[in-house]
């Protein structure tokens, strides 16, 4: 198995009980319907998981669960890097580590703060990498508590470790994309995309994969495009135009919109959230998401796509 496959690789939504317990049922038929859609890896204990909204207890077993749940056929990797202190961020990534995941991510906001400069960033995850031997890491452009984007310098510092092996980028940028690209070269660091909008033409400069929320609602088109574009061209614009489309919905309140997709995927989980109260997803919210559900079953289904199921 690819420690770091090409691909599409959610970021995983925490389903919660009423309670506001991790609700570890829901969460292993999640799993399973990830697996049903064909995707090719898991990011576990991410912004999308409400990771900073949980103990460290909670992000360790979150990601041992997860990785033990896929029964060894596809990779699982997982941030739960919220921590401010370096001795702090040792102490959790250790214990995240242990959990048996393929590779620890490593929020890019965590190394330095917002007016800090990228020689105290390259300071800081020296320490980390030499208190933490023989873990791989992957990088994460997290947009909380600020975003914090990866120069090509930095990048290709990173690359040259041999210790970083999954970037997710979330620039929005093909002129970043493909800066990156160049930096990473002939390197283990593989870059997935975050943003819909221009997942093709990153795939044409040779990104490795999509990593992104919308990948909750339809990841099998995704996973269609990752693995098709070069083959089927003309139906690749045609999903990529959808996606692009579809992933307005984000602009809804996430992750509960997703969470709601999910239930009317037949997947049994609550809209319970820590992150934001449930409420704020209204009805006409709801209604927007059933026909985002709507539409992408007729896109599947129709003429210009029937390569999937025809």
């Amino acid at each position: 198995m690819d420690v770091m496959a090409d691909g599409v690789w959610p970021t995983m939504v925490t389903p919660f009980k009423e309670s506001g317990a991790i609700d570890y049922s829901g969460l292993e038929r999640l799993i399973a319907w990830y697996l049903d859609q064909g995707v090719d890896g898991l990011f576990a204990v991410c912004q999308s998981s409400e990771m900073f909204f949980l103990s460290l207890e909670e992000r360790v077993e979150l990601a041992r669960f997860v990785k033990e749940s896929v029964h060894g056929r596809i990779p699982v990797i997982a941030s739960g890097h919220i921590s401010d202190r370096l001795d702090d961020q040792i102490e959790e990534i250790e214990s995240i580590a242990q959990a048996g995941i393929d590779a620890f991510v490593m929020v890019t906001n965590r190394l330095a703060a917002a007016d800090q400069s990228e020689t105290v960033w390259v300071r800081h995850a020296e320490t980390l990498l030499q208190k933490l031997p023989g873990i791989r890491f992957g990088l994460y452009e997290c947009p909380y508590p600020y975003k914090r984007l990866l120069s090509p310098e930095l990048l290709k510092w990173c690359a040259s470790t041999g210790r970083f092996y999954f970037l997710k980028d979330t620039s929005c940028s093909l002129s970043d994309i493909s800066a990156k690209m160049k930096a990473v070269k002939g390197s283990s660091l593989k870059i997935f995309n975050a943003n819909s909008t221009t997942l093709l033409e990153s795939l044409k400069m040779g990104v490795s994969g999509f990593s992104g929320v919308m990948s909750n609602f339809h990841p099998d088109l995704y996973v269609w495009l990752a693995k098709n574009w070069k083959q089927e061209p003309q139906k690749a614009e045609a999903v990529q135009a959808f996606l692009s489309t579809a992933a307005l919905i984000g602009s809804q309140p996430y992750p509960v919109n997703a969470k709601y997709y999910l239930q009317k995927e037949g997947v049994p989980i609550g809209l319970n959230s820590r992150s934001l109260d449930s409420q704020t997803l209204t009805d006409v919210h709801k209604l927007e998401v059933d026909y985002l559900k709507s539409l992408s079953h007729m896109f599947r289904e129709s003429s210009i796509f029937n390569v999937l199921y025809g």
